[in-house]
């Protein structure tokens, strides 16, 4: 919350509240992306990120003062193309970014069973949203929060109709970023669900030696000879250098039970000592109990991701297999909420590693 003497600057010498922060949308009018809405929410607090508006409200470029907190891919921000949910024609629109949101009905990669065909990651991240509220900051608030809210629809007649209704908000003078989601089955059938937050940092605040913050029983994904990172006693919470071994389609991930507060509260994050930075993403174990850590070194092309989701993206066919695919009833709805922030102040940042004193 802002002190008096803050907000009494405020009301006195600023006219509009769009000198401090705000939204702005805008269309973008060249490259892969042309035509695609966006918009630019600037916090007033270093922290400004671009959502773009027909790519499920997903986040693109998100910058804490001069530093890049995400990583893209070559690709960038490009035009939605709703069929590419076929083998890893995913692949094909993936620009990278601060959020990709993978599902809504699968998250995994390519699979085909007595219940239909589905593609790397399903649907959702390759359809527009339609807006239906923009709230700019107000100054006499005593948190001036700003908010966009969009309803991006999955499906097709005679067949799954689930609705994600997305509310990404901002407080002025706050460098966070709350994510507010409703997933609701408006299909007169169940319909499979699987969800997840694909969250990719890089560069300059995934360097050489940041440390990856999290907590929980974990396996890895590749097995055998294909395991190289995430070994007991391989140092896999510690950022490489870029690995040839990552060029091309090389990567490693971990599934990771993530371990909760008493109040259900998990957190996992990435910290930069030399650039005194960190982020940390918070979430609610009952809505989102699994954590996927996502690390793909290529030179050129040096991501980790920290991916919060309602299974491990293993595909449905796993997870029906395993009696953990989730079916939304006909009218059914599940809630999601995520916060994401930006510390700078050393207090803050040391408050954040003193759960994580036995890795660091």
């Amino acid at each position: 919350m802002m002190d008096d003497k803050q907000r009494g600057n405020w009301l006195e010498k600023v006219t509009n509240p769009s000198q401090l922060g705000g939204i702005e949308t805008s269309v973008l009018d060249n490259g892969l992306g042309a035509g695609t809405r966006i918009a630019w929410i600037n916090t007033g607090a270093g922290l400004r990120f671009k959502v773009v508006i027909d790519r499920a409200m997903d986040i693109a470029e998100a910058f804490f003062n001069q530093h890049s907190l995400s990583w893209l891919s070559r690709l960038g921000v490009m035009k939605a193309q709703p069929f590419a949910d076929r083998g890893t024609d995913w692949l094909r629109t993936f620009g990278g970014g601060l959020l990709v949101t993978c599902g809504l009905t699968h998250t995994g990669g390519p699979e085909q069973d007595d219940f239909g065909a589905r593609g790397l990651h399903d649907q959702i991240s390759n359809s527009p949203a339609e807006i239906i509220a923009v709230i700019q900051p107000d100054l006499r608030d005593a948190e001036p929060t700003m908010s966009m809210t969009g309803i991006i629809r999955q499906g097709h007649p005679l067949g799954p109709n689930l609705e994600l209704k997305r509310t990404i908000r901002a407080v002025l003078g706050k460098p966070a970023i709350y994510i507010d989601d409703r997933i609701t089955n408006y299909g007169n059938t169940a319909v499979p669900h699987m969800l997840l937050y694909h969250f990719n940092f890089g560069w300059p605040l995934v360097d050489e030696g940041s440390r990856l913050l999290w907590h929980g029983s974990w396996e890895a994904r590749e097995t055998g000879a294909k395991n190289k990172l995430f070994k007991e006693g391989k140092a896999f919470k510690k950022c490489s250098a870029p690995l040839s071994i990552h060029n091309g389609q090389g990567e490693e991930a971990a599934f990771i039970d993530v371990k909760s507060d008493p109040n259900g509260k998990c957190q996992c994050g990435v910290y930069n000592e030399h650039l005194g930075l960190a982020v940390s993403l918070s979430f609610q174990k009952s809505q989102l109990p699994w954590l996927t850590n996502w690390q793909h070194w290529g030179r050129g092309e040096y991501v980790t991701g920290l991916e919060p989701g309602t299974h491990p993206p293993i595909g449905q066919h796993k997870a029906r297999a395993q009696q953990q695919l989730i079916l939304l009833k006909p009218g059914e709805s599940r809630g999601y909420t995520l916060t994401l922030d930006v510390i700078s102040q050393q207090a803050a940042i040391e408050k954040l590693l003193s759960t994580y004193t036995d890795e660091l």
